[in-house]
């Protein structure tokens, strides 16, 4: 992956420039502090021929984010229409999906207009699936304001929505032309959302780069105060590590891009059986992170230093690293909606070693539950 700066009228703070190496469309990911002002500027730069924006937006973002990037575009000579999307998870819906078709077809959108998603992984992956299939694809530029929607959704291509039961079911995968990520997005956020956002950051560690972990256990504190430079470097070490498997695994045919759902099989059953709200997407990550550091334990892959060094870390980021009142049978029942489920069997992501993890099948069932009930302490 490769650097550079901000083409064309760079802000006084220096943003970085990482480059997707997918082919045959690499795209480019900005990051920065405090560069708003010069966005649609940049956007515009990228994408010379675009003509008509469509910023679809969560509606928590509207007058922070949303309404002056409109207003840049509007100055730079765009045809801009805004369309708002109600916060929360319940909005990656077929009901959301044909209401956003239906505001992008009365507001002419076309082959060259741009849809940009400006919030969370929620407005991303809606936006997304939208920018996939209508006109059977137009382009699309991601703007998350959420750390979690930063180091994660923004980048790699998936898009979709979920239906009653089954998460991110439908979708489709479609790189976007353009990601922009400012870090004073993030000083707007509550600290739960901010540091919900740290478990994928501390995934990464975890699964490519043990000296990445070595960094986050140096800069935890940092981290979960949102200190800007610490932040900037978090989000780009994730950013690099997420693009260079998503570069070699694009539409998960190989198995390599399932590396990245570490945690995510015990956590999406966390979130399935938890009920409303009781955990945001990182909390039940991290703690589905120790209940699979857990069970690779039992399996003899990890030794106990490994188990206790990534609770240490999750718990100094501000995470939960166990959950009282798991339910076992309904978890596991949920896990068999996994993607990663092969012939009716349970499929983990699971460490070898700080900086190593592979997809481990053919578990003991029994080993999963004891698993779930380490991290119920």
């Amino acid at each position: 992956m490769s650097k550079s700066q901000v083409p064309d009228s760079p802000p006084a703070v220096p943003v970085e420039c990482l480059t997707v190496p997918l082919s045959p469309a690499p795209y480019s990911i900005f990051i920065g502090t405090e560069w708003w002002a010069n966005l649609g500027a940049t956007i515009r730069s990228s994408l010379p021929d675009m003509s008509h924006a469509l910023v679809v937006f969560d509606s928590e973002v509207r007058g922070r984010w949303a309404e002056p990037l409109a207003e840049q575009l509007q100055t730079a000579g765009m045809r801009v229409d805004l369309v708002e999307v109600l916060s929360g998870e319940s909005s990656k819906s077929l009901e959301s999906l044909g209401r956003l078709w239906e505001q992008m077809r009365a507001d002419r959108a076309d082959r060259e207009s741009v849809v940009i998603a400006v919030g969370g992984g929620v407005v991303g992956d809606l936006a997304g699936f939208a920018a996939a299939t209508f006109n059977r694809g137009i382009r699309l530029v991601q703007v998350p304001t959420t750390l979690l929607a930063q180091v994660d959704s923004s980048v790699g291509g998936k898009t979709g929505i979920n239906l009653p039961g089954a998460k991110n079911i439908v979708g489709a995968f479609w790189q976007p032309s353009l990601v922009a990520i400012d870090t004073a997005t993030l000083s707007t956020l509550p600290p739960r959302i901010l540091h919900s956002g740290l478990a994928e950051v501390a995934k990464y560690g975890v699964i490519a780069d043990a000296e990445f972990f070595e960094w986050l256990e140096a800069n935890a504190e940092a981290l979960a105060a949102a200190e800007p430079a610490a932040l900037r470097h978090a989000i780009a070490v994730s950013c690099q590590t997420k693009a260079a498997v998503v570069a070699e695994d694009e539409r998960e045919t190989t198995g390599r891009r399932a590396i990245l759902n570490y945690g995510h099989t015990f956590g999406h059953a966390i979130e399935a059986t938890a009920g409303s709200w009781k955990f945001l997407h990182g909390e039940a990550v991290a703690i589905g992170m120790q209940m699979a550091a857990h069970l690779a334990h039992a399996l003899g892959r990890v030794d106990d230093a490994f188990v206790s060094r990534q609770s240490k870390l999750l718990q100094r980021l501000q995470l939960p690293v166990a959950w009282q009142e798991a339910v076992t049978e309904a978890m596991l029942q949920s896990m068999q909606s996994d993607k990663k489920v092969a012939h009716g069997k349970l499929r983990f992501v699971l460490p070898t070693k700080m900086g190593h993890v592979e997809l481990v099948g053919d578990i003991d069932q029994a080993l999963v539950v004891d698993a779930i009930e380490a991290c119920r302490a």
